[in-house]
């Protein structure tokens, strides 16, 4: 494993270019951004991305996700001061980007997993600028505060 502050050091760097460009760096400039070997370029983007519910490409070395930002086309695009190129990874893990870019105006559009239609979020900061269609509702199957099943349904 990785110190801490190569892990730090390498998380900031692979996020930041991730907020900046729409895509991870390949292993080889993250090493030569952080002035270390290739290899361990390599094992690091491995590491970091094995420490988030992120992924890399099946049989690369090339990050696909790293959260809350996915690297390949999702159904939830997003766009921050009115400026397109991203895409989250889930519709509740869209909301996290605001955290990334403060001060700036997120917008999430996707359709509706159940009926197709339309929905938009806006955001910037704590604030919620705009919701359509109002109420917009969020659902998981995760266990997040209890089994979905033990949850009474509202």
């Amino acid at each position: 494993m990785a110190d801490l502050e190569l892990l730090d050091r390498g998380y900031a760097a692979i996020m930041t270019e991730v907020v900046e460009r729409g895509r991870a760096p390949h292993f080889t400039e993250l090493a030569a951004d952080l002035g270390i070997e290739l290899e361990e370029g390599r094992q690091l983007i491995h590491e970091l991305v094995g420490m988030t519910p992120g992924w890399v490409h099946p049989g690369t070395d090339y990050v696909a996700s790293f959260p809350p930002l996915n690297l390949q086309p999702t159904h939830y695009s997003v766009s921050i001061d009115g400026r397109p190129g991203w895409f989250a990874q889930c519709g509740l893990e869209a909301t996290a980007i605001r955290w990334l870019v403060p001060g700036k105006t997120v917008r999430i559009e996707a359709p509706c997993l159940c009926c197709g239609e339309s929905m938009v979020l806006e955001m910037c900061d704590e604030e919620i600028l705009s919701v359509d269609p109002e109420p917009m509702v969020g659902y998981t199957s995760a266990e997040i505060g209890g089994s979905a099943d033990s949850r009474p349904f509202r």
